[in-house]
This record gives C-alpha cells, sequence and structure tokens, in this order.
C-alpha cells in the first residue's frame, strides 16, 4: 500500500472515529433527558404512587449503569476505591433506606459534569482531521519536455517541479530556475512574504506569489517542514494527559474511610449491646451512607468549574476544560508567538523619509502610481494609505522586476520604487534607511525622493497584556519567532520581554519549549498560526488567539481567545485564580458539614432530615456559592 492510500484510509478512520463519538455523546444526552421526565414524574407526583419506585429505579438505571459498570469492572481490577464506586454504593445504600430520589439526583448531577466534560475533549480532537487539508495536494513533475501532475508522496529526491502562482510548494528543494516572491506564513508565521532565486532553498507549504519557478526536490514528502508539523501536532497530543480529575483523587481516600465506618457502625456496636438492635445500627450505618453522599462536591466542584469557563467566556476568552482552569492558577511561565499574537499580523507604513522638498502626500502619491498595479502586501499598505483616485489607463509603461521592485511611467515621469539594489541598478543616488521594517525607496526621473517604511505594527494591547501577565504571576515571559533577530529585538523591547528565541522553524520552537518546559513547572503558549499548532500541543496550556487565528491552531489549543485581544488573557488567570478559591471554599464546607453530621448519626442524634440537609441543603448553598464567580 503506498503512502498516500495510507493517509487516505488514516483521515477516514479517524473521521469515523470522530463521528461515532458524537454519536455517543448524542445517545448519552438522550438518555440523561429521558431520566430527568422519568424522575420528574416521580418526584412530584404526577403519576400514582405505586408506580413511584418502578419510575425511581428506571431513571436511576437510565443515567447511572454506565457508573455501576464501571464500579463492578473496576472491583475485578482491584480499583475499588474510585468515584464510580463511591457513587454506586451511596446511591444504593439510599434507595436501601428509601430515599430513591437522592439516589436518583445524585446520578443525574453527576452525569450532567461528564457530559460537558467529553464534549469539551471530543471538540479538541477535530485538530488532526483539520491538519490534513493544509498539505499539499499535487506536484507538477517535470519529465523531459512534459509536466506530469503527481502527489506530492510519490516525489524522490532529485526530481525538478514545477511550481506556478498561487501554488503550493509540495515538497522542500532548491530553485534551480527562475525569481519570486513565497508566502511562508504556513511555516513561520511570518506575514512578510520572502523573495527567492536560483540557489535558494524553499519549503513544502509555503505559496508562491509571483512568478513560475522550477525546483530540485532535496527531500522526500515524509520528511518535509509541514509533515514534520503533522507529526509534532500528533505526537504532542498523544503525549499531553488531562489533570486528574480532583473528585478521583479525593474518592480514593473518602470512599474506603467512609465505607469502612459504615460497615463497623452496623457491625461493631451489636457485638456489645447484643445484636437485637442490630436493625437499627444498620439503620444508623445507612444514614450514615446519605450523610457522606458526595452530591455536594459532585455537582459544586464542576459547576464551579462550569461557571468559570461561562465568566470567561463573557471575557472573551473560550476554555475548553475546567481542568485548564485549574492549571491556570499554576502557571508561572509564558511562551508568545510575535506576528498575530503580540502585532497585528498585517502590514502598514509606519515611517516616510523625505529627501528634499517634497511633502508626505507628495511623496506616497508618487510611489501609489507604481504600486498601484501590484498585488503584493507591501503595495496594498502603500495604496491604502492614500485616499486619491487616479486612472491606471494612463501608466503608459509598467514593468515589475523580481526580488527588486517596479519601474513605471507615468505622464512622462519615470517613477521608480522598490528596494536598494533596484536604485543601485538604475543608477540613482540614495540615503541607506536603517528602518526595521520593508523599506520601498522612491524616485523619480532618476532623482531620489525619499523613503517608505512598512512594517508589522504592534497591537495596541499587547504591552498592557505583557505587565499584566507579570502581575498575575507569571514570572517568567518569553518570545518564539520565525522571524528575523532585528526585527525581534525592536518588538520584544517595545512590549517588555526580554528572553527571545528567533530564526525558528516549528520543530525547533518545540525544541525550545521542552527546553523551557524542563526549567518552569507550568508553561503557557500563546499563537495564532498554524506553524504555532506544535508548540500549543506541547504546551501544559496552548492558547490560541481566535480573531484571526487559523482554524488547526484554534483546534489544537486547549483554550480560545475570541475577541482577539492578548490582554483578555488576563481576565481569565484572574476567573481561574476566582473559581480555584470558591471551589476548595464548597469542597471545604461540603466535607466540614458532613463530618459533623456523620458523626451526629453515629451517635443516633442526627436523623434523616440531618442527613438530608447534610447532602441536598449543602448542595443547594455550594451551588449558590459557585453562581458567585459570574459577580466576580
Amino acid at each position: 500500500m503506498d503512502k498516500c492510500k495510507h493517509c487516505d484510509i488514516h483521515e477516514h478512520e479517524h473521521g469515523h472515529k470522530h463521528e461515532e463519538e458524537e454519536e455517543d455523546l448524542k445517545l448519552e444526552v438522550i438518555q440523561l433527558v429521558a431520566s430527568l421526565i422519568i424522575f420528574a414524574l416521580a418526584f412530584l407526583k404526577i403519576v400514582p404512587e405505586k408506580f413511584t419506585l418502578g419510575l425511581y429505579i428506571v431513571s436511576y438505571v437510565l443515567t447511572g449503569h454506565e457508573v455501576l459498570l464501571k464500579s463492578i469492572k473496576n472491583i475485578f481490577r482491584g480499583e475499588i476505591f474510585d468515584e464510580n464506586f463511591l457513587m454506586s454504593i451511596a446511591t444504593i445504600g439510599a434507595f436501601a433506606i428509601n430515599e430513591p430520589a437522592e439516589a436518583v439526583a445524585v446520578m443525574i448531577f453527576y452525569n450532567i459534569g461528564e457530559i460537558f466534560e467529553d464534549y469539551a475533549v471530543g471538540k479538541s480532537k477535530k485538530s488532526i482531521i483539520q491538519l490534513m487539508n493544509i498539505k499539499p495536494k499535487i506536484a507538477n513533475l517535470k519529465q523531459c519536455k512534459e509536466i506530469k501532475t503527481v502527489e506530492p508522496e510519490k516525489l524522490k529526491v532529485g526530481d525538478i517541479i514545477v511550481v506556478k502562482v498561487g501554488e503550493k510548494i509540495p515538497v522542500d528543494g532548491i530553485i534551480v530556475n527562475g525569481e519570486t516572491t513565497i508566502n511562508t506564513s504556513a511555516l513561520t508565521g511570518e506575514s512578510v512574504p520572502k523573495k527567492v532565486k536560483v540557489n535558494d532553498e524553499v519549503l513544502a507549504g509555503c505559496i508562491n506569489e509571483t512568478e513560475l519557478i522550477e525546483i530540485k526536490v532535496t527531500k522526500e514528502f515524509k520528511d518535509t517542514a509541514i509533515n514534520e508539523i503533522i507529526e509534532l501536532v500528533k505526537n504532542s497530543n498523544k503525549s499531553k494527559s488531562r489533570t486528574e480529575l480532583f473528585i478521583t483523587r479525593f474518592a480514593k481516600i473518602y470512599t474506603p474511610i467512609v465505607v469502612a465506618l459504615a460497615l463497623m457502625l452496623a457491625f461493631i456496636p451489636p457485638i456489645f449491646v447484643g445484636f437485637q438492635n442490630l436493625g437499627e445500627w444498620v439503620k444508623r450505618a445507612l444514614v450514615f451512607l446519605v450523610t457522606s453522599c458526595p452530591c455536594a462536591i459532585v455537582l459544586s466542584v464542576p459547576l464551579g468549574y462550569f461557571a468559570g469557563i461561562g465568566k470567561a467566556g463573557k471575557e472573551g476568552v473560550l476554555i475548553k476544560g475546567s481542568n485548564y482552569l485549574d492549571i491556570l492558577t499554576k502557571a508561572k511561565a509564558m511562551v508568545l508567538d510575535k506576528t498575530g499574537t503580540i502585532t497585528k499580523g498585517n502590514f502598514e507604513v509606519s515611517k516616510i523619509i523625505l529627501a528634499g522638498e517634497i511633502k508626505e502626500e507628495e511623496l506616497l502619491e508618487i510611489a501609489v502610481v507604481a504600486e498601484s498595479m501590484s498585488n503584493h502586501p507591501v503595495a496594498k499598505s502603500v495604496i491604502s494609505k492614500v485616499n486619491k483616485n487616479f486612472n491606471q489607463e494612463e501608466i503608459e509603461e509598467y514593468q515589475e522586476i523580481a526580488g527588486m521592485g517596479i519601474k513605471a511611467k507615468y505622464h512622462g515621469d519615470e517613477i521608480v520604487t522598490g528596494n536598494a539594489k533596484l536604485l543601485e541598478k538604475e543608477g540613482i543616488k540614495y540615503y541607506p534607511c536603517n528602518e526595521i521594517g520593508a523599506i520601498i525607496y522612491v524616485a523619480k526621473n532618476k532623482e531620489y525622493l525619499g523613503a517608505i517604511v512598512v512594517s508589522d505594527t504592534i497591537k495596541p494591547d499587547s504591552k498592557e497584556a505583557i505587565a499584566g501577565f507579570r502581575k498575575n504571576g507569571i514570572n517568567k515571559i518569553y518570545m518564539l519567532t520565525g522571524d528575523n533577530k532585528e526585527i525581534a529585538e525592536n518588538i520584544a523591547k517595545q512590549v517588555g520581554i526580554n528572553e527571545i528565541y528567533c530564526n525558528l522553524l516549528p520543530g525547533e520552537k518545540v525544541k525550545e519549549l521542552q527546553k523551557i518546559k524542563n526549567e518552569q513547572n507550568v508553561v503557557i503558549a500563546i499563537g495564532d498560526g498554524i506553524n504555532d499548532s506544535p508548540i500549543l500541543a506541547e504546551a501544559d496550556i496552548g492558547v490560541s488567539i481566535g480573531l484571526n487565528g487559523q482554524d488547526l491552531a484554534i483546534e489544537t489549543s486547549d483554550i480560545v481567545i475570541m475577541d482577539g485581544k492578548l490582554s483578555s488573557f488576563n481576565k481569565a488567570i484572574k476567573v481561574s485564580k476566582t473559581t480555584k478559591r470558591i471551589v476548595m471554599q464548597n469542597i471545604y464546607f461540603a466535607l466540614g458539614i458532613k463530618v459533623i453530621v456523620l458523626i451526629l448519626g453515629a451517635f443516633g442524634v442526627s436523623t434523616m432530615w440531618e442527613a438530608v440537609f447534610a447532602d441536598v441543603g449543602v448542595t443547594f448553598i455550594t451551588v449558590l456559592n459557585s453562581l458567585r464567580i459570574f459577580k466576580k
């Protein structure tokens, strides 16, 4: 079986598995709704009383059968004291002392939390399927004088391929004929198009923008940078384990203690006072079990986290799972992408440098005459600065010189716009510009008029956001970028970042992130492009900029900043800390009340009324406390 067919099968299997998971989730929701309806019929006494117990049992089985089955399976595996066993024994105990409503309610609340968690996890699994869409689909293989369309996987080292304007480069290689401008954003995240010529190396996934080129293949597709991104995301997703649920850790200690105490309460006292009162002691033990029912914790803990997720959503941040809220409170280090994260990711005229007696508006208008027929992003940024309209048909001559710039003739004047090489070629004396960014020199009739600096601009809130991160306890902030050192240092200095790693490809970014993770306990990574997906998957928490972010980055990440504002993430950090504090309040309060009632129940002081309060009453109070998160 060749590689291509294998990939097709692999994609089909992923899609099929995802469809099965969605169907399972739908079935769980249907069962939960059916259980709620049947529970309501019994609880509200809509049906005759003789049917009430039967309805409770049906409702219980619908919503609780998986918990019971898991509990039984885990017992045979030797994993007895988990949350499934805790839920099972508490609810069966409630049935035994004629409190079936308690049993069903506990299972219903528990399943609501589980469904929300399953949904969040399922959404992130789409990343691998969407990842396949960034792969180059075809390659134009040159054989003698013929061009044959083949799949990129079939290309061999040494083959010559033709890449037309607008096509993705299918594999890594070296240009053997032609000059062009390529868009490298899929790999480096850098929005500045790169000019390439004969003997320059080009990477798979980059888009050819201006001229037809011929490339000699230096790597097979499986060894290319774009395929490396795919593999990095796959491996990172596999190695990233979910934080162990609090309730599981809690149950491992709480459950055996409660069960042991209940058994001791039922059978040890009768040894000393006589077995004629065995029924009384068994009843006390069952009251003890009902009191110990973890409904308050099982409901308030996930509800607290879901409230936190809802609050963060109102602040413009989507958090995909409650465990990420918990991890956020522990983070002390952050890794930031540059383009599209700290900067806007698009070009703007940042500075105009004049030479001689000419105004800025005049210089821009002259430049626009030449740049108006170009589709280059730098040209578009210059055009956007001029509101004046003119007739392109009046341009008498037009020549776009690859890798240099443009020559045009307009109303008899010869206009030249481009880089220093073009002015030197035309014999025009100019003053070198040392500003950071893309430099467009402008000349008319061999006379140098000035320069226009075009650069990627910093987002208005980036500096404020980074200062806020430090106030929120993120002590170490790093910038990882595919851009060059000069531009990276300039941006970092403006926003207040001291640690910079530049000229990085996706694989190199992951390696740097792994080094940082070895030094720091919990690391957050924030990015917006396809090239950022591997570090978002590898980090303890991956955060994507969702407003203009790539679909893959959004699906791979754990948190999405939906409003596109980096500063909004500070609100998410604050929400996580508030959520954690309120959740812990609920846990301590619920356990405190339960311990008191458990002790009173053991001595026969508390009755089922106190037991119900220790469960339902405490649950109600902790739920109200959880909802305070929305008010913070």
